[in-house]
């Protein structure tokens, strides 16, 4: 790592952690969604709903961080992506929860499930990452495995839209389903842009 002259704003660190441990509890619900019937969705949707205002409190933290701060970890526009993207998960989650509750869809389509494995993979292992920014140690393995388990999360995506494209369903189920597939596996993209963007700090620290 480079030897600086400056002190740096340390409290970035903290903000990171604690938006990326909030994705956690997040997809701690998407898991609890799989098994809920019609009613309980409806309080798991209210519970990620106010996880996702706590994600927004926590960028606009450190977006107020950044406008304030003289001096800064790493670069301004790498924090800025780096919240934005964090922020972006927490988004498609409760996104995809709110539109199984609205839609009223009663059983989710095979697939569904290994979506949701994978985005809880990848959220624990954002949070293992996060609080390492502070070294720069041990961020290798974290974007690589990241970026398999968003190869992974590709692979399902398509088989689903085989799934829901054979003939099975009816077409304004198909759009249902296919809205809710669709956000996941945006969820998985943004899990990528934030393993992408740790690693371009990485490679500038180092």
């Amino acid at each position: 790592m480079r030897f600086r002259l400056t002190p740096r704003e340390t409290s970035f660190y903290d903000m990171f952690a604690a938006s990326a441990d909030n994705i956690v509890t997040g997809s701690k619900l998407l898991m609890e969604l799989l098994g809920a019937d019609s009613s309980a969705r409806t309080e798991i949707s209210e519970r990620m709903r106010a996880a996702e205002h706590a994600g927004d409190d926590a960028t606009h933290a450190i977006f107020h961080q950044l406008n304030s701060s003289f001096i800064t970890p790493f670069d301004r526009e790498d924090i800025y992506n780096l919240a934005s993207s964090l922020d972006d998960i927490m988004d498609f989650m409760e996104e995809a929860v709110d539109l199984v509750v609205l839609y009223q869809i009663e059983e989710l389509p095979k697939g569904v499930e290994q979506q949701i494995e994978v985005l809880s993979r990848a959220a624990e292992l954002t949070a293992e990452a996060m609080p390492n920014l502070r070294t720069m140690d041990n961020l290798t393995e974290y974007w690589i495995e990241v970026n398999r388990l968003e190869n992974q999360a590709d692979q399902v995506h398509r088989k689903l839209l085989a799934h829901l494209f054979n003939g099975k369903y009816d077409a304004i189920e198909v759009m249902k389903l296919k809205q809710v597939v669709d956000v996941l596996e945006e969820a998985a993209d943004a899990f990528e842009h934030v393993a992408n963007t740790v690693e371009t700090i990485a490679v500038k620290e180092s």
